[in-house]
């Protein structure tokens, strides 16, 4: 079935053109003509046509057809195959979600700044901005929530939540999706977001980009725009999942701005109940081992001591590593020092690593080329130790070492160890 010109209505306008968001539509010799191969029967067009020259063939509903609802009561087997229908675009999808991220009693900064982000894609699209709440015992994080500018909060509080596992966390969040149908979610591309979203997308039968650093709306289609890396950081690629929805993706932490955190203020909670089994579930949290400052995810390290090819080798890491010590900084490096085999992938740092936000980063070696710098550049205050004057890192640092780093570095490890013990004993 495909939407029905007029001719003799029809004005060539294009408006219909531009609304379509499946590029179905097309003016020739100056009437509306539509490729019924491409048509969703989304009905966007009939709603911006100024002349009423579109319309949508009436539907003759077929004896033997069923509903969902009535092949679910037919047969428990059935509704297995009814959910994992694929979810279609269409005017009843609406509202940006953000997945907050609890686990072990901590939220994800992340999951604040997505909620400034999505405050800005929900005011393009004039809907409402929410926040999905899964885990046992988290009337806290709802009020946070609230605080960090969530109109609307759903919350999914249950026991067998109360450890992260991937299967539990997916169905609360695909059930709340089945039945609100948001047109938008976003969670953090943390190591949680990376294992749960792609499964939820998978029974919602919808797309995901991962892994996103601008995220915005085109005006015109009102579809969700998603850019990310590719070819290894060489290029950005600008993602959009036009007949599916909801539209989903991940996005690095420390990328968007925190918003503005507001205590006190409130909106609206929705609690729901997800019908969860533990014993529907293969697997079981044993014990949780806390990371140290030391090895903590990059994400969230406050401190970050980054080294470069200008280190020479592997065996010239403890220089580094002795100044992370001292400071209870965290290793990191660029993707010539995870190439070389000094450090691991989840290490690096950059458009093809992570990106990170700390409060202190030094650099170590590192020339700074733009991939680099994109995923590093915006830390509160960036220190730069290289031998080269005209090193491109010097335009982003804050303060700046031109020296030979096997002098430098030593010499600033042992006068903050010296500071430290001064400020500790004192």
């Amino acid at each position: 079935m495909a939407v029905i010109v007029d001719k003799a209505k029809c004005i060539g306008c294009g408006a219909c053109t531009m609304e379509c968001p499946f590029e179905a539509l097309d003016i020739i010799d100056g009437v509306a003509v539509v490729d019924p191969a491409k048509c969703k029967d989304c009905t966007k067009c009939t709603k911006i046509c100024p002349a009423d020259a579109l319309s949508m063939p009436e539907r003759a509903k077929k004896p033997q057809e069923k509903t969902s609802e009535t092949a679910q009561a037919a047969s428990p087997d059935t509704k297995k195959v009814v959910k994992a229908q694929p979810v279609a675009g269409g005017d009843d999808w609406n509202g940006v979600w953000v997945i907050v991220e609890y686990i072990n009693g901590n939220i994800s900064q992340v999951s604040w700044e997505l909620l400034g982000e999505g405050r800005k894609l929900a005011d393009a699209l004039g809907t409402e901005l929410c926040a999905i709440v899964t885990g046992y015992q988290v009337d806290h994080v709802v009020t946070e929530a609230f605080a960090y500018g969530a109109e609307k909060v759903y919350v999914v509080d249950n026991p067998i939540l109360k450890d992260y596992r991937t299967e539990p966390y997916a169905d609360a969040i695909v059930d709340l999706s089945r039945k609100y149908k948001p047109e938008i979610i976003l969670c953090g591309a943390t190591s949680m977001g990376r294992d749960v979203f792609p499964a939820v997308a998978t029974q919602l039968q919808t797309g995901l980009t991962a892994d996103c650093t601008v995220l915005e709306i085109d005006p015109e289609t009102r579809l969700f725009k998603m850019t990310r890396p590719a070819f290894g950081g060489n290029i950005m690629a600008t993602i959009q999942c036009r007949t599916h929805r909801p539209q989903m993706s991940t996005v690095r932490p420390r990328v968007m701005a925190m918003p503005e955190r507001v205590e006190g203020r409130e909106g609206i909670i929705v609690r729901e109940e997800v019908a969860l089994n533990e014993a529907d579930y293969r697997t079981k949290v044993v014990e949780f081992i806390a990371a140290t400052a030391k090895s903590a995810f990059l994400d969230k390290a406050e401190i970050i001591v980054a080294v470069g090819l200008g280190i020479g080798s592997q065996k010239n890491m403890v220089i580094a590593e002795e100044l992370a010590d001292a400071i209870g900084g965290t290793i990191a490096g660029t993707r010539g020092a995870v190439e070389s085999g000094w450090l691991s992938h989840d290490q690096q740092v950059g458009q093809t690593g992570v990106t990170v936000r700390p409060k202190v980063y030094i650099a170590l070696g590192i020339s700074g080329a733009i991939q680099h710098l994109v995923g590093m550049q915006t830390s509160d205050y960036i220190i730069a130790v290289n031998s080269d004057p005209e090193a491109a890192i010097f335009t982003v640092a804050n303060y700046g070492i031109v020296g030979d780093l096997f002098q430098v570095v030593p010499a600033l490890t042992a006068e903050f160890k010296e500071r430290l013990q001064h400020g500790a004993a004192k």
